[in-house]
């Protein structure tokens, strides 16, 4: 089947960089938000985005909006009836992914594969919740998703080989590069980051080093290009609390229990940049 319209679920970060990466790549989209002012705001990121590549010379201003004009936003999961793919990428819930997925095995052609954004929640499981579970999978885009080229594909219990190389397909036609990965935990990318991002948390509890003396280390002893709480603050800490309890929950190994520090600082309402205070403070 030729892959010509994209339905994404989810205005979020993740969300709206997605639609801007398929309609950039030529797609139809269609943005599916409930929600009203992020529907908005996502609409806004994107021309903003768009317009920044234009600025630096690698987008011309006729091709950003070429794009804008493929991008369409509705209210409603309903209006993704007629898609040929979808992506969804709203929050880290089981009950709402899988709630999701019932709906859009209803509402979709049969032969339309549906993926999830998700960073850690079993795609075997989001599968069984709808009667095609060979044409469910993981597309786990790294976050900004406009600028990062990795996709981690997920293959869950059902899923077929034709389905993978659909998703592999449109991850070379969006100029990403997909590495398949297994249904744990986690998958690969958090399975080894998030523990590391964890310990950083450890280590300022318990005083080892300031946030600014370890994201130090991090960076100019092991090259990375932010520290561990830098990054946390970036990915949301109720994002990073969310994927240790699926790491900690389904592995099972107490190096994943979430620090304690994290619990209360999401607790707290301090969630990184998107809250303006973590473990930095952001204006």
């Amino acid at each position: 089947m030729q892959i010509k319209s994209v339905g994404v679920i989810g205005a979020g970060t993740m969300g709206n960089g997605i639609a801007q990466v398929f309609a950039q790549a030529g797609y139809d989209v269609k943005l599916c938000e409930t929600v009203p002012a992020a529907l908005e705001k996502a609409k806004g990121t994107i021309e903003k985005s768009l317009g920044k590549f234009v600025e630096k010379g690698k987008l011309s201003a006729a091709d950003r909006d070429a794009a804008l004009g493929r991008l369409k936003a509705f209210s409603s999961i309903d209006n993704l009836a007629d898609v040929d793919y979808v992506v969804e990428a709203i929050a880290e819930s089981v009950d709402a992914k899988t709630a999701v997925f019932t709906r859009l095995d209803a509402i979709t052609r049969p032969e339309v594969i549906l993926s999830s954004n998700t960073s850690s929640i079993s795609i075997t499981i989001l599968g069984a919740a709808t009667k095609r579970p060979d044409k469910v999978l993981g597309m786990h885009f790294m976050n900004p998703v406009p600028l990062m080229t990795l996709v981690e594909l997920i293959r869950g219990q059902a899923t077929s080989a034709d389905s993978m190389a659909v998703a592999t397909d449109l991850c070379t036609k969006l100029g990403k590069t997909p590495v398949e990965a297994a249904d744990y935990p986690g998958f690969i990318a958090n399975r080894i980051l998030m523990p590391m991002i964890n310990e950083a948390i450890y280590a300022v509890m318990e005083g080892v080093g300031t946030p600014e003396a370890i994201d130090t280390v991090m960076r100019l002893g092991m090259n990375h290009p932010m520290g561990p709480l830098t990054l946390a603050d970036f990915i949301g800490l109720d994002v990073c609390l969310a994927i240790l309890n699926v790491l900690h929950e389904g592995i099972g190994d107490p190096k994943y229990r979430p620090c304690p520090l994290l619990r209360r600082m999401v607790a707290a309402g301090h969630l990184g940049r998107k809250s303006g205070k973590g473990f930095y403070t952001y204006s």
